[in-house]
Formats: C-alpha cells, structure tokens, sequence
C-alpha cells in the first residue's frame, strides 16, 4: 500500500494560502522591527563645531640634564691612598672623595718649616747686629759702611725669611690637594679610579653629577625660533608617567643651532615633585605654538579617514521631528589638544556625532546622550 501524502493544513496558512511569493515578503517585512524607530535608533555623543583660536603643535624630543656635570680630577700626581665614595654614593660639597698617599710630601713640608725657623733666627740675630751697630755709629765708634752692610743683612734675611715661608706655604697646599674634595652636593655617576692606582695632574678620578635644578633640553626646528618664548605652553612626557603629561615652562632658548639637524636648544623646567626624573633620561614634549588665526575646530573624535583619503564628518539635524545624520566630506588643517581644525565642509555651530559614529549610515536616525 502507498504511503499517504503529505498534507498541509489551511488551518495553519489561514488567509496566505495560495499567496503570491511577493504577498508572503510583505507580509514578512510587515512583521520585523523597522530599523527608523527612535526605540532602535543608536545612541550618540554630539558636540557643536566652534570658532577657536588656532594652535600649532610642535613635538619635540630631548633629554633631561643637570646644570652641573664635573670630572672631577686632581691637581697633584700621587698614589691613590684611600677612595671614600663609590658609584651612586650621594656626597655633600666639600666631602672627600679620595685621598692621596702624604707621606713624602708630609716630610717636605717639614723641611720647609725648618727651613723658615732657621730663616727667622737668622733674621733675628741680623736685627740684633744692626741694633747694636746703629749705637756704635751713634757714639761714632763703627764706619758709615759698616752700618750700611748691616742694615743690608737685615733685608736680605727677611727676603730670605719671606722665601722660605712661601715656599713652606705652596707645600702646605701641594700637601692639602692630595685630598680631593667633592666641588658641589650631589651624586657620584661614575668611580674612575682605586686605592692603590697611580693618577697624574688632571686624570679624572669622579664623576659629579648634581641633582639639583634638573632642566630638559629638547630640540627644536629652527623655523620656530622666533614665535617660541617664555610664555609658551609645553607638555612633557616622561618614560617614567608616559600616560601622565607634565605641564613645562620655557626656561630659556638657546639660539646656538646645529648647522647638520637645523635645530636649536629650547630648555624646559618641570615640577620634579610630579614625576621622578634623573640626568639622561628621553623625553618628549609638545609646544604649543600662537598662529594668531582663528578657525572651526571639532573633537579630533568626529573625524572619520578613510582609505581613499577621503575625511568625513557625521551632522545631526532634526528633520521631521527625527535627529537624523548626514556624512559630510570636510578638509581639515591643523590637529591640537584633541581638537582638530576644519578649512572646510563645517560651520560654527553645526552638531557634528563625536562618540557612535564608526557605523552610521545616510539619513539614520539617532538617539544622542550627550547633545552639547
């Protein structure tokens, strides 16, 4: 026996049964949510263009330096006796920083002193003779030269005497200089020499790096020398708070340029209370520049590029009692403080979306959340 056939109940198509293809797609669309509802429609951030005064952005890079680096060297040769700091070690001015081996010029020194003991006898006895020579000469019992020979001892025997007290005095001072003190408070960048090392005049022994004042030298084009100065607004970003930008002030600007990189020298100051810094470390900063123009600027958000080049902007307008968006095509200028400038394609006071623009299409309708 055959199967009985399948059958399909007109309960179940009701009034569709025997429709068209073109019946049952309208019927279809008539039962999906329609995408122009306000209930559906997507939900955006919406600022208004605005007329501002237009910056330029000049990012530079540089380095943080300290206002006083000595190689710290000595003024006599010796023998390294004692090194009483090492790399990193903090000193204050006028600390040791090594010693040299006294010894021998310990023992000169006493040379020299007896040197001048003998010298100031001398001299004594030579003033005791003239004294007694000006009374001989007085009862004119001594000849005129005799007097005169012995005021002559006298002025030789205090050159003598001033001779040997200078040179008792340089070797005072060689003997002091065979101690190396720290010339100003900071840090020890880098040790140069040991205890036991032979060092000549001038041999760099110490590092010295203050850590006081620490200022950033940046770079900066030498066409923008003329409209930078002290009142320039500057972020810094450290390596250390590369989310966390620093507020700056031009200390100075160093006009001595780099014939190769066409760059000159802008020193900048911060807070060091707000970000740990040391000598040597990079940074990068951002001067704001005055173009003395003013311009349509929007939220560096609203700005759409695409891959044909093409940059587009999404306005709401109400039509029909609907806020509704169009894609406009716009020409930008210059990009600053998360703001960007529009040469083109936008007026003051056009509501441009900033947040939930990614996906819009022509003519939606949307919903904002934060109209400004």
């Amino acid at each position: 026996m055959a199967p009985p056939a399948h059958r399909t109940s007109t309960a179940a198509c009701g009034p569709l049964r025997g429709a068209t293809p073109w019946a049952w797609l309208a019927a279809l669309l008539v039962l999906l949510p329609h995408p122009g509802t306000a209930q559906d429609a997507p939900p955006v951030e919406i600022q208004p263009a605005e007329t501002a005064p237009i910056v330029e952005e000049v990012r530079v890079t540089g380095t943080v330096t300290s206002p006083r680096v000595a190689q710290v060297s000595t003024s006599v040769g010796g023998l390294v006796e004692e090194m009483h700091v090492d790399s990193g070690h903090w000193v204050e001015a006028g600390e040791p920083l090594l010693e040299l081996d006294r010894e021998l010029e310990a023992l000169q020194l006493r040379q020299e002193q007896a040197a001048v003991k003998e010298a100031r006898e001398e001299l004594a006895d030579a003033r005791r003779r003239l004294s007694e020579a000006e009374r001989l000469a007085r009862d004119q019992n001594l000849p005129e030269s005799e007097l005169r020979a012995r005021e002559a001892e006298v002025r030789v025997a205090t050159a003598t005497v001033e001779r040997l007290q200078a040179r008792a005095d340089h070797q005072a001072e060689r003997l002091e200089r065979h101690r190396v003190e720290a010339p100003f408070t900071g840090v020890v960048a880098r040790k140069r020499t040991a205890a036991g090392e032979w060092v000549e005049p001038g041999t760099p022994v110490v590092e010295l790096v203050a850590l006081e004042e620490l200022r950033l030298d940046f770079q900066a084009p030498q066409a923008h020398y003329p409209r930078i100065d002290e009142q320039t607004p500057v972020r810094v970003h450290l390596e250390t708070a590369p989310d966390n930008p620093l507020k700056g002030e031009v200390a100075a600007t160093i006009p001595v340029s780099d014939p190769e990189a066409r760059t000159f020298t802008v020193r900048v100051h911060v807070d060091r209370d707000a970000a740990p810094i040391t000598p040597g470390m990079a940074a990068s900063a951002t001067l704001l520049l005055e173009t003395d123009r003013t311009g349509v600027v929007v939220l560096r958000d609203a700005l759409l590029r695409h891959p044909d080049g093409r940059e587009t902007v999404w306005v709401a307008r109400e039509e029909d009692g609907k806020l509704t968006v169009r894609e406009r095509r716009v020409e930008t200028g210059l990009t600053f403080d998360g703001q960007v400038e529009i040469r083109s394609g936008l007026e003051d006071g056009d509501r441009v979306v900033t947040r939930g623009n990614e996906s819009l299409q022509e003519g939606q309708e949307v919903r904002p959340v934060d109209d400004g």
